[in-house]
């Protein structure tokens, strides 16, 4: 009986021209930039600059590919070191096999570099890049379906993953989608984060505590309903064991961190604030000298012209205790100066006088 199910690729590589595409790494080169695109809106809103993002993923991306890689080689030698196996097969990540577990830890050692490098606080940083990290994981998860990997056991519901590969040990037939499962999964984690974030501002490292166990969450049910080999202890998968543990030792860190240090860093990079306060003193300073308008100073000296409709030094009026005491000063310059002109035409009158009787 026919029935409705999602199909899977035919392969996994397209070609544009001599150059292979391959679907696993593009996804995953999709969700890096996402990731990065976002953390750096979130720390620029927070009040760091534009481009520090970028710069700490330079080195947490590679040791994240490391450590996803070294993670799924480890819990899964038997696929590249038993006998019959190529262990050359082990550098092989388009293939597929990058543990999420590995990536994050060995990711947080590099971000760790970048940030010291930067002179950034790790937490503040991994609070703004959170919710793209559970995003680049919701695209990167198709990378699995270009792969036809990562799916549970069999069912026949409307979404059941068809696998037509019989490759690896694979048995055709129509599975749970559990890619899709954790894809869903983790676009609602970096919701539930950004959501969370805004409504009780976490900081100091609370926001990505927040993403990791609602991640881990999902992972354990998801994890549940798969089929591919795995290793068990005490009947548990072993990347169920890791979830569990990962999410209490998450959760023991919120409740602490918050009762340490809550509420959120005032300040996520220094001089980024006092950068954006100098821009915007100069603006107000130009605004307020001149507005613009090209007018030059005074003498050149940076003294400002006087305003028009500004009272002038020779039109304030003096007081009533300083004209009072003027005013006695002004009599006696003024009786000053006409004496000696009043003299003057005294003696030459008496002149005249005497040089008209002499004659």
């Amino acid at each position: 009986m026919d029935i409705a199910y999602i199909p899977s690729p035919s392969r996994g590589v397209l070609y544009l021209g001599p150059i292979p595409l391959r679907g696993y790494a593009f996804c995953i080169i999709i969700g890096v930039f996402v990731a990065v695109w976002l953390g750096n809106k979130r720390w620029v809103a927070r009040g760091g600059r534009a481009g520090t993002v970028a710069d700490i993923a330079v080195w947490a991306v590679p040791f994240g590919l490391v450590g996803g890689r070294l993670y799924h080689v480890i819990t899964d030698y038997e696929l590249y070191f038993s006998p019959g196996r190529n262990w050359v097969d082990a550098f092989k990540v388009w293939e597929g096999g990058l543990g999420i577990w590995g990536a994050i830890a060995l990711g947080a050692l590099g971000a760790w570099i970048g940030a010291r490098r930067r002179g950034v606080a790790m937490p503040a940083y991994a609070d703004a890049v959170a919710p793209g990290i559970a995003f680049a994981q919701a695209i990167g998860r198709w990378g699995n379906w270009f792969n036809q990997e990562l799916y549970g056991r069999e069912t026949h519901l409307p979404w059941a993953l068809h696998i037509t590969s019989s490759e690896g040990g694979r048995v055709p037939g129509y599975y749970h989608p559990t890619f899709l499962y954790e894809s869903l999964w983790c676009v609602g984690v970096g919701f539930l984060v950004i959501w969370a974030d805004r409504r009780f501002k976490l900081g100091h490292g609370r926001a990505f505590a927040l993403y990791v166990a609602a991640y881990c969450v999902g992972r354990g049910w998801i994890e549940y309903m798969r089929v591919d080999d795995a290793h068990h202890i005490l009947g548990l998968r072993l990347n169920d064991w890791t979830a569990l543990i990962v999410f209490l030792l998450a959760v023991a860190y919120m409740i602490v961190s918050a009762r340490l240090r809550p509420g959120r860093e005032p300040v996520v990079e220094a001089g980024a604030a006092g950068d954006a306060e100098a821009k915007d003193g100069a603006s107000e300073d130009g605004a307020s000298e001149g507005k613009g308008d090209g007018k030059d100073t005074a003498d050149g000296k940076g003294e400002a012209k006087p305003e028009d409709g500004a009272v002038k030094p020779d039109k304030v009026k003096p007081d009533k205790a300083t004209s009072e005491k003027a005013e006695p000063a002004a009599k006696v310059d003024m009786a000053k100066a006409d004496a000696p002109e009043a003299d003057v035409s005294e003696v030459s009158e008496v002149k005249d006088t005497a040089e008209a009787k002499k004659g």
